[in-house]
């Protein structure tokens, strides 16, 4: 047995007809597309109206802050008693009964997680749809 290899003859590669291929694919290219110039396009932006000082001033909208120590304020009035009953009594005076009002339940970070809770329980049971939960620092509390 022989187990030698033969050798190889060398392999040529013939660029010539790649060139002409890729200058086929290049030509047909050429003048098959067709370019069209575009000069901009067009896009309709919303507009936003303000309206003058006094009818921003009319606008009704509710905050209520809970502290650390979970006391709540309704508008900047403190409450008197800590519980649903006595904050939704609060909402319920503050709002005259329009459920529409944006309502902001402002909390300290080391506020207790039930006081937020109730809070959004007491907005949920008057049925206050436009709600909103931000957190405050200490100082800026009352």
């Amino acid at each position: 047995m022989k187990f030698r290899r033969k050798p190889r003859e060398n392999v040529d590669i013939n660029l010539a007809s790649l060139i002409d291929v890729v200058f086929i694919l290049l030509l047909f290219f050429v003048v098959t597309t067709t370019f069209t110039r575009e000069t901009q396009l067009r896009v309709e932006l919303p507009e936003a109206v303000s309206g003058s000082p006094a009818e921003d001033q009319q606008i009704k909208q509710l905050e209520v802050v809970i502290s650390a120590e979970g006391v709540y304020s309704v508008n900047n009035q403190l409450l008197e008693k800590n519980d649903l009953a006595s904050l939704m009594e609060a909402l319920q005076k503050e709002s005259d009964g329009d459920t529409q009002v944006p309502l902001s339940i402002s909390a300290d970070g080391k506020t207790p997680h039930q006081a937020v809770v109730t809070a959004m329980d007491a907005a949920g049971k008057l049925g206050f749809s436009h709600l909103r939960m931000t957190t405050v620092e200490a100082a800026d509390q009352p």
